[in-house]
């Protein structure tokens, strides 16, 4: 819904909260349920309210815990048997610099301002340490937005009795804590009343009148960020960018202005905006996000652009390049195929008007932002939130780099003519073992990221995967893979209960950049090996289809499965006895031989 697009009109959004609503509950099929435990320090009914309009937009339908008026604390910290009922998989602690009880005073000695911070933290800790040995789940904590008043003027910020100087103290020992537990997230909003404007932020007449933290016009502000974290959490963020060239990468047109006329270096202003712009999309690329080419261009002429000394990006950052003259939606529809992404995984970032309305119609789920002048290319990208980082690994700074491996491989594939010989020639190695924490936060990623090949889209928090790997009822894999071209990170995730000789799957994905590789035949070999291990005689599968995993509707009887039943809804349920004599599957992976 375009209304829920940043930049959005808060003020619309708050007008029409309950029309927006409920048209986005019109179409409810695949959305994914969670529940959300909103502790607040101050008034929270329209910040759950707000909440739950971007949440719906990204697909995820919340259900909410709202605690009493200022009982973040209690509520977190006692015995509440409703908050234990109600087990929240996201608990979001709505507090403001409202909360803070010891501010320094101005006759205070440094020992005591001291304290009081230590007391001010010390406090939180204690909730944030019971919260998460009760429910195990991400919490979700606000730091603290500057005071409205600086009783010190411009010392405020240097000495150690000013209230800026407390605050900044208080905001450093939370980003601490959140560096030291990876189940805890930080939501800025120190950073997000600055974008807003402080003044109109912490208008006292909200508090005064209604006893809320921020002005109610920068609610759908707070809500939409928040939102943010959780659908990155849940896998839901955008992986690549499908960009525009002419006017977008660089000033111009390069076809009619020649590669020499094109707008982009220190000489002008305007080259100055577009160089800021692919210095920023060349920072996304180095957190993983994927960068493709999308341009009404001969390819041999938009391919000079990047040859230009002054172009800081190159061809070779990008994992896909079309430029053609084919509708920019068929373009990016083919991109996705051959990156065997879902085409809403895909920003499409046009200067071009009627381009974007045309990708809207034929790539609905990709997000299409609206642009005005280059200057604001990158506000309106960084503020949308669609690449919300949570968590990174070895995986995210090496995806490019994975996915032109990936290229490379499609291009050796197309000179073979038998397919088995085409994947002996990758030299492939896998590695296949029980979870180790040094992968916990990848296959955490892979358990809410992957959608088409998973057979029942559980997701799972970080303490949950390391609950599981502890579990002794419990086999858990994860699988690396390896061959000539590069080294493709941990790609694939079982996860399987015991109960007595039966081993039940909770969890089988594996991500879609190996498909075809025969990876699911080598996990299928150790998951084997390790139920005879263990006494384990079968093994039950379950596949729940949703709209994006029908391709592997059938994987459980190549695997050898049979079907046991089948509901209305195509819900099924497979099992596999386990032979005395087991022949393995995989024959092109040879497996732990480096380890």
């Amino acid at each position: 819904m375009q209304e829920l697009d940043y930049p959005f009109d808060a003020e619309l959004i708050l007008k029409k909260k309950k029309s927006i609503r409920k048209e986005l509950l019109k179409d409810s099929d695949d959305f994914l349920e969670k529940r959300i435990a909103i502790l607040g320090g101050s008034t929270t009914y329209e910040v759950k309210n707000i909440l739950e309009l971007f949440l719906l937009h990204y697909r995820i339908k919340p259900s909410f815990y709202e605690s009493e008026y200022n009982r973040y604390y209690e509520d977190g910290v006692f015995p509440n048997f409703q908050l234990e009922q109600f087990a929240p998989d996201f608990i979001y602690i709505h507090t403001s610099n409202r909360n803070i009880v010891l501010f320094p005073e101005v006759s205070d000695t440094r020992q005591m301002v001291d304290e009081k911070l230590d007391a001010t933290v010390d406090k939180f800790r204690r909730l944030w340490e019971q919260l998460e040995n009760k429910f195990h789940c991400p919490l979700i904590q606000n730091n603290f937005e500057p005071p409205f008043y600086r009783i010190l003027g411009n010392r405020d910020v240097t000495d150690y009795r000013g209230r800026v100087n407390f605050i900044a103290r208080l905001n450093k020992t939370f980003a601490d804590y959140a560096d030291a537990h990876e189940n805890f997230y930080i939501h800025d909003i120190n950073y997000e009343a600055s974008v807003y404007g402080l003044e109109r932020w912490s208008d006292p007449f909200y508090w005064d009148m209604y006893k809320y933290a921020m002005c109610v016009p920068a609610i759908p502000y707070t809500s939409f960020q928040v939102a943010n974290i959780i659908k990155a959490l849940v896998g839901k963020n955008k992986k690549a960018l499908n960009l525009d060239l002419d006017n977008t990468l660089w000033g111009g047109i390069i076809g009619d202005d020649g590669v020499e006329n094109i707008e982009i270096g220190q000489e002008t202003s305007l080259g100055q905006a577009y160089l800021e712009f692919q210095a920023y999309v060349k920072e996304l690329k180095n957190l993983g996000v994927l960068l493709t080419v999308n341009s009404k261009n001969d390819i041999e002429t938009a391919v000079k652009g990047f040859e230009r000394p002054d172009s800081l990006l190159r061809r070779e950052d990008f994992v896909s390049f079309k430029a053609n003259w084919e509708p920019k939606g068929k373009n990016l529809l083919d991109t996705a195929k051959d990156l065997t992404l879902l085409p809403e995984s895909f920003v499409f970032v046009d200067d071009n008007p009627a381009e974007r309305e045309m990708v809207r119609k034929m790539v609905p789920g990709a997000a299409v932002p609206e642009l005005d002048s280059v200057e604001h290319y990158i506000n309106i990208l960084d503020r949308s939130g669609y690449f919300e980082v949570v968590n990174l690994s070895e995986d995210d700074f090496n995806r490019n780099e994975m996915y032109q491996a990936n290229e490379r491989r499609r291009k050796a594939q197309e000179t073979y003519t038998d397919y088995t010989e085409y994947l002996e020639s990758l030299e492939m190695h896998g590695t296949i073992k029980g979870f180790e924490p040094v992968y916990y936060s990848r296959i955490t990623q892979l358990t809410n990221k992957s959608n088409q090949f998973n057979l029942t889209t559980h997701r799972y928090s970080q303490s949950e995967i390391e609950e599981a790997s502890l579990d002794s009822l419990r086999i858990t894999l994860y699988g690396k893979l390896e061959d000539k071209f590069g080294d493709n990170g941990v790609v694939s995730v079982v996860i399987g209960k015991r109960v007595e000789d039966i081993l039940h799957i909770d969890l089988w994905l594996m991500s879609c950049r190996v498909l075809k590789r025969d990876m699911e035949f080598a996990m299928m070999d150790e998951l084997v090996k390790k139920c005879k291990e263990t006494g384990i005689c079968e093994i039950w599968g379950y596949y729940y289809p949703t709209a994006k995993n029908g391709m592997v509707k059938d994987f459980y009887a190549v695997q050898g499965f049979d079907k046991v039943s089948e509901d209305e809804n195509g819900n099924t349920v497979w099992k596999y006895t386990i032979p005395e004599y087991y022949e393995k599957r995989n024959k092109v992976i040879s497996i732990n031989e480096r380890n």
